[in-house]
């Protein structure tokens, strides 16, 4: 008898990408295009990497990212924008059509600290592929009060009004009044925060003293006359715990200041 031929194995490869130090990456196994995505063995390589991502607009959320293609896909071709979930896997956020080898997605999302990557499906004769994954921290304007009080206090029947959900959809709008000489405050969760920027109505029949706390260390104060409109920003990396405090100066009655607040974060 003849000896049986032995059969050979082709071995096929795995696209792996790697994360970035800005953030922990998904594992590899995760990050490697499917089967269905794959266009076999025998199609060429295409490169994709993103050349930019940055928060284009504070206030909506808009993130930007730009990307490069090499070699450039056929005009129009539709390039998505992930991202990645530690329960889902890579999610679609967004996606625009290619121009030359550059393309530019923008989406709107919340604030965040997240992986994303760029990927474009097979395309004859040039196989699907990815950008390694980037971490971004993304920062969103939100309401002061989007996360509840962690405490209030003072003097002088102090009392720190946060306006409902129904009056105030942005959770930014609070109220703080004490008697004559008393002193309000109120704490905030700022971690994941940057700045804070606070319009100040004060409607007391005298002057008063806001103040912005970390602990005993005062971030930035103003006096502000009776019936009078000012800010107070300033930026707050780090702090976790930010104290909002007003203080009676010379009133009649008390002070009483209407507040709108907002924090730029990444939650």
């Amino acid at each position: 008898m003849g000896l049986r031929p032995l059969l050979g194995l082709v071995a096929s490869t795995t696209l792996l990408l790697t994360g970035c130090a800005a953030t922990v990456a998904p594992a590899e196994s995760a990050l490697s295009l499917t089967g269905s995505q794959q266009s076999g063995d025998a199609a060429a390589s295409r490169a994709v990497k993103i050349t930019s991502i940055r928060t284009t607009e504070y206030t909506k959320g808009t993130l930007t990212v730009t990307g490069t293609l090499t070699p450039a896909p056929a005009p129009g071709s539709r390039i998505a924008l992930q991202r990645w979930s530690a329960t889902a896997g890579w999610q679609e956020i967004g996606h625009a059509a290619s121009t030359g080898s550059t393309v530019t997605v923008s989406s709107n999302q919340p604030g965040s600290i997240r992986t994303y990557r760029l990927a474009i499906g097979p395309q004859a004769p040039y196989a699907a592929a990815a950008s390694a994954p980037t971490g971004f921290h993304h920062y969103v304007w939100r309401g002061m009060f989007k996360k509840p009080l962690l405490a209030s206090g003072g003097k002088g029947r102090p009392t720190f009004t946060v306006s409902p959900p129904a009056d105030a959809p942005r959770r930014a709008e609070a109220e703080l009044l004490a008697d004559k000489g008393g002193v309000v405050w109120g704490d905030v969760n700022t971690a994941g925060c940057s700045w804070v920027k606070n319009w100040l109505g004060n409607i007391t029949d005298g002057t008063v003293r806001v103040s912005l706390l970390n602990g005993t260390t005062v971030l930035g104060t103003v006096d502000q006359a009776q019936e009078t409109e000012t800010w107070l920003n300033r930026k707050i990396l780090g702090t976790n715990r930010l104290r909002l405090q007003v203080a009676d100066i010379r009133s009649g009655y008390g002070p009483q200041v209407a507040l709108d607040a907002m924090l730029l974060c990444t939650n």
